[in-house]
């Protein structure tokens, strides 16, 4: 038991300076002027937003990101993450991912019970008769989405007549609802120079768009073309085929996105969107004189995109972690023993699923504590 009776790091009222250290901090002022931005960009540009889930795990900011936001439904990757959405009165849940084997289809079926309307992506037409299967024996429907490779390389489809056929199965089973295509080009988010990223897009948007008068043809025009995230989502806008957007990491924005370039050459974290995520930690040990060790290490926060960085400073650097410790250099003595400091994670999503709990500050003060709701869901 903590200090507060449970596990929390913090309760509303108490000062920055009282969180207990580490933990997950929201600067609230820049997750809702993110969340507004993104809102205000989808509608001037004719979009949806369905805002992915998978990034914040938080039935409370996916609220948060459809009453300020206008968002559209949410979209995870897994079903015990739709579960969690669906269950949290999110009304429109996309898994953007497979669902295969008879346990997991059969709990993807039984969640429009909970009153969500939910779909799913396919690649194989064995899938499309376990999904009818599964929706038939709970008196359920399910949106289906057709998922085409285009470009990262791991999951989908990349022939058209391979397509035709999955749309036509989809339409012509019981309990589906063939809702049109997930198009989302993952392996091309990361790159710096807004040139090459646009070039990738390029030859996505031009797949797609043979995939679409594809489908036209046979008489199945797709309701849904989604897919973009934050690093490509001018190009799908301007697309005039896609008519939905799949961003996630623009709400909190970590360290790699971060060094990505705009149109104009500028990070996109200084021009943008601002950072909202970090975590907080403390300076526990000073006993070198230009090194500190904070209490922020390796299962606080993933590194498989680089180190994080020191929010707001660049006197001191973290540059290292193991299981409890992060390093951080100090070459002037500035920090001592207590000293705390805002970290910006190498990569959002993952850090996420390392915590129980966001502490929501403004203005230095905690105003609300949420749980990281789909925490672990993996399954």
């Amino acid at each position: 038991m903590g200090e507060y009776g449970f596990d929390l790091p913090a309760l509303p009222g108490m000062s920055e300076a009282e969180v207990q250290t580490p933990c997950l901090v929201l600067d609230l002022d820049a997750l809702e002027a993110n969340i507004r931005r993104m809102g205000e960009y989808a509608r001037a540009h004719g979009m949806r937003h369905r805002v992915h889930g998978k990034m914040h795990k938080s039935v409370d900011v996916a609220r948060l990101q459809m009453r300020l936001g206008g968002a559209d439904g949410v979209c995870c990757q897994k079903v015990s993450e739709a579960e969690v959405f669906a269950r949290g009165g999110i009304g429109d849940v996309l898994v953007s991912n497979q669902v295969r084997g008879a346990v997991k289809v059969d709990r993807l079926a039984r969640l429009p019970q909970h009153g969500a309307r939910v779909s799913v992506c396919v690649d194989d037409l064995d899938n499309v008769a376990e999904l009818s299967a599964a929706a038939v024996r709970h008196g359920t429907e399910l949106g289906v989405l057709v998922e085409i490779d285009c470009g990262a390389g791991r999951c989908g489809v990349t022939d058209v007549a391979d397509v035709v056929a999955l749309a036509r199965a989809v339409d012509a089973a019981q309990g589906l609802i063939f809702d049109g295509l997930q198009a989302y080009q993952g392996a091309m988010q990361h790159l710096e120079l807004f040139a090459d990223r646009k070039a990738k897009l390029e030859q996505t948007i031009a797949q797609v768009k043979t995939t679409v008068a594809a489908l036209e043809a046979a008489g199945l025009p797709p309701r849904l073309v989604t897919g973009g995230g934050t690093g490509s989502y001018p190009f799908e806008s301007a697309s005039g085929v896609y008519n939905e957007l799949q961003c996630g990491s623009y709400a909190f924005m970590d360290a790699d996105y971060g060094r990505i370039r705009g149109a104009n050459g500028e990070r996109i974290d200084r021009s943008e969107w601002e950072n909202a995520l970090f975590v907080l930690t403390e300076v526990m040990s000073h006993v070198k004189p230009h090194r500190a060790v904070c209490d922020a290490g390796l299962k606080v926060h993933s590194v498989d995109s680089g180190l994080p960085v020191v929010f707001g400073r660049d006197d001191v650097a973290y540059t290292g972690a193991s299981d409890e410790h992060g390093t951080i250099d100090d070459p002037q003595g500035v920090l001592k023993v207590g000293d705390r400091l805002r970290l910006v994670p190498g990569h959002c999503d993952p850090t996420v699923n390392l915590h129980d709990w966001f502490v929501g500050l403004r203005g230095g003060v905690v105003e609300v504590v949420w749980p990281v709701s789909a925490r672990g869901r993996s399954l």
